[in-house]
């Protein structure tokens, strides 16, 4: 007998399979076209860019105080200006932020070290020592290849991670649904 939670469960699992499936392939072209989806990354960041530029210059005029209304401008102007710039040259936008990533990197790395310093006594605090050493080396592949890796970085790293949550989403919703039957 199928409960009416039952079939929704059954409906939204297969939903997320679909989900999962699409997350995959987007995973597939990602690590087999890096450069086409760094650059889609890089233009997607872009209007994300100029969207945040125009609302807070719309921000801007209920900002209140004169000096509140023109800091609201001119940071809306350098968000707007940014993303235009980006847009207008994608491929120098990729490179400032692949050389943006590889710092950020670093940087997690470095705060990984000292979490997994500051909690050495708790088990399973070998895993953040673990996450800084992969940051550190992914941070420290990026610098030694830059500019050349611009063309690999971002689009490389954006298909692995959308591969391997589409196959932990698969993973997941095949469970619930077996769970569910």
């Amino acid at each position: 007998m199928t409960t009416p939670a039952r079939g929704y469960v059954r409906s939204a699992t297969r939903w997320s399979i679909v989900l999962a499936t699409l997350m995959i392939m987007a995973g597939v072209l990602g690590i087999i076209l890096p450069s086409a989806v760094g650059i889609a990354v890089t233009i997607l960041i872009a209007w994300l860019l100029i969207a945040s530029g125009i609302l807070h210059i719309i921000y801007a005029w209920s900002a209140g105080r004169t000096q509140a209304v023109i800091w609201e401008l001119l940071v809306g102007l350098v968000y707007l200006a940014i993303g235009l710039y980006v847009l207008a040259r994608p491929v120098m936008g990729l490179a400032g932020l692949t050389l943006a990533l590889g710092a950020y990197l670093f940087v997690e790395a470095i705060l990984e070290f000292i979490q997994s310093f500051r909690l050495r006594m708790i088990p399973g605090a070998g895993w953040f020592l673990f996450d800084g050493v992969i940051s550190l080396i992914i941070a420290l592949m990026i610098w030694a290849t830059w500019p050349s890796s611009i063309g690999w970085v971002l689009g490389t790293l954006v298909g692995v991670t959308m591969f391997v949550r589409g196959i932990s989403r698969l993973a997941i919703s095949l469970a619930l649904l077996r769970a569910a039957t």
